[in-house]
């Protein structure tokens, strides 16, 4: 690692308390609820929470408003992050936030400058996403067969997430006209409100047609317009998906913990990659704004085709002993 400059070293020992020490509640700052409201209105809330307690942590550290932070403040706080051992992907998403927070400060003109645009971040190791093969895909949802609400209900958020590729939260968020059975369309709001129609095979629509026969009829108590619903008839949460998957993985002789939601949608990119699926096309499908994103997927696709090549061509096989020279 380079030797900090003197000046950030003297940041990190006179700016403010060491950061994983942090467990003082700032009060409200003018400058970071003004942000965090206008931020409300076109991000999720899971991410405006995120910047919440961003700025909040940034703020105990400096023992001030972070709309007065320098670059040299900011630079030192990174450094007392990763001193404390914090993942390089946790520190850039609060430097995220804080630079999101000063880009706000410059359009409003209460800042001519965004101290942070020019921080450096420590380097992040993109790991390669996991993925179920196509046959541990199948005993998963086959675990989900029977012929009660919560089955049909269990085998059609199945279908969903690995047929559409859905984000949990796209597909507890989905109401009874997201779907369009018909065409085999989906209908669903992405990260910033993005709205985007993607494709579902046969065997998930006739999943959720059986689910919208069979299985909702019976769970909803009230008029709801959610798509899926718990036992209760409530809406169906991210928790409750995560909980159904880890069951049904248990049921199919997979290990629970290694199963989520999102892993279904990285099985669903993966398999559409090696089925010779255009990566355009299927960044639209997963709602990427990057495509590097979903070139992720034909690294892993890369990956799974040398395996088997090395598993399978005779001329890959490693030879037990080697062959003796003739004398």
């Amino acid at each position: 690692m380079t030797a900090l400059p003197d000046h950030i070293r003297a940041g990190l020992a006179s700016v403010g308390p060491k950061s994983a020490r942090v467990t003082e509640k700032p009060k409200p700052d003018q400058a970071v609820e003004g942000f965090l409201a206008l931020a409300a209105a076109r991000l999720a809330p899971r991410t405006v929470e995120a910047y919440r307690r961003d700025l909040a942590h940034l703020s105990s550290w400096l023992q001030r408003s972070p709309a007065d932070a320098s670059t040299d403040d900011l630079a030192a706080y990174v450094a007392q992050l990763r001193a404390d051992g914090l993942a390089p992907t946790t520190i850039a998403r609060r430097l995220a936030a804080v630079r999101a927070f000063f880009r706000h400060q410059v359009l409003l003109g209460t800042r001519t400058d965004n101290p942070a645009a020019t921080v450096e971040l420590p380097k992040r190791r993109r790991k390669l996403p996991r993925t179920l093969s196509p046959a541990e895909v199948e005993r998963l949802l086959e675990a989900a067969a029977g012929t009660t609400p919560v089955a049909f209900r269990d085998r059609a958020i199945g279908e969903l997430l690995y047929g559409a590729g859905l984000r949990v939260s796209e597909a507890v968020a989905l109401d009874r006209q997201s779907v369009d059975l018909e065409h085999r369309l989906v209908r669903c709001l992405g990260k910033g409100s993005k709205e985007r129609v993607v494709p579902i095979g046969r065997e998930a629509a006739e999943a959720l047609r059986l689910y919208l026969v069979r299985g909702r009829p019976f769970l909803e108590r009230r008029n709801r317009q959610e798509l899926f619903l718990n036992a209760r008839g409530g809406p169906l949460t991210r928790a409750g998906v995560f909980l159904i998957l880890r069951r049904l993985a248990e049921k199919a002789g997979l290990e629970p913990e290694r199963i989520h939601p999102h892993l279904l949608r990285h099985s669903f990119a993966t398999h559409l990659l090696e089925g010779g699926a255009d990566l355009r096309a299927v960044q639209e499908m997963l709602g990427h704004a990057d495509l590097a994103t979903t070139e992720l997927y034909t690294h892993v696709s890369d990956r799974r085709r040398r395996e088997l090549y090395f598993q399978a061509h005779p001329h890959a096989r490693r030879l037990k002993h080697a062959p003796q020279a003739r004398k």
